[in-house]
């Protein structure tokens, strides 16, 4: 009897062995991974061709973003505007600055060395502008005998300024080596809004129009080059 349980014993040692050794040569036989670490700095290009083709708005804005792990990376944009807006009853003209920091998650898997990306992430932005108010419309509520009077204003407002909070979804799609083209959109949600008394902040540099509430919509389109600073190697996970 003694005799038999050393067999089962050493039987069952020697299977452990070769399972392990078997799981060493899967996981030595595996490819060796390695994930690029770097800055992706870019510009939205619809801004760009905004500015060109329409005479009442100049601006630009510059995005960047970091890898920290697999799947999170640190990100930003910069940015100037200018614009003149001409509704029903206001001709106005607001330019200032903004910046936005924040993250973004990767949520796609990519498969072998590709590196694109579809996230979901969250900015928070600030910008300082002024605001010119160049002609306002009177209201006439007896358009019967005329049209309403146009008043020519110029008068301007400095030192406004407007924080708030942003929920990105976006996608970038490798084009070349390194160069990638991206798309995002934005809700946006008002934290802060100093404005003057007499006028309200009805479009804010980065914002967008506020539509006299504290939500707005924006977006982007990029054209944006990698900058690999270093690699790291991803450990295979064995198959059991």
């Amino acid at each position: 009897m003694k005799r038999i349980s050393k067999f089962i014993f050493s039987i069952s040692l020697l299977l452990t062995l070769e399972a392990t050794f078997a799981q060493e040569a899967t996981v030595d036989s595996l490819p060796v991974k390695t994930q690029r670490h770097g800055v992706r700095v870019g510009a939205d290009i619809y801004k760009l061709a905004r500015s060109v083709y329409d005479s009442d708005y100049r601006g630009f804005e510059v995005v960047g973003d970091y890898r920290l792990t697999k799947n999170h990376f640190v990100a930003g944009e910069i940015g100037n505007e200018k614009i003149t807006v001409d509704d029903a009853r206001l001709n106005f003209t607001t330019s200032g600055t903004y910046f936005k920091v924040g993250f973004d998650y990767n949520a796609y898997e990519n498969w072998l060395d590709m590196e694109n990306v579809i996230s979901v992430g969250l900015r928070y932005g600030v910008s300082s502008f002024n605001q010119t108010l160049n002609s306002y419309r009177i209201y006439n509520p007896y358009p019967y005998f005329g049209q309403s009077e146009t008043i020519i204003s110029g008068e301007n407002f400095d030192g406004l300024s407007a924080s708030w909070i942003e929920v990105v979804a976006g996608m970038k799609a490798e084009l070349f080596n390194n160069v990638f083209a991206g798309f995002s959109f934005r809700i946006n949600y008002l934290v802060t809004n100093k404005q003057p008394d007499s006028f309200e902040n009805l479009y804010i540099p980065g914002f967008n129009r506020t539509y006299a509430g504290k939500f707005g919509v924006g977006f982007n389109y990029t054209i944006s080059y990698f900058i690999p600073l270093y690699k790291k190697e991803i450990t295979p996970e064995p198959k059991l």
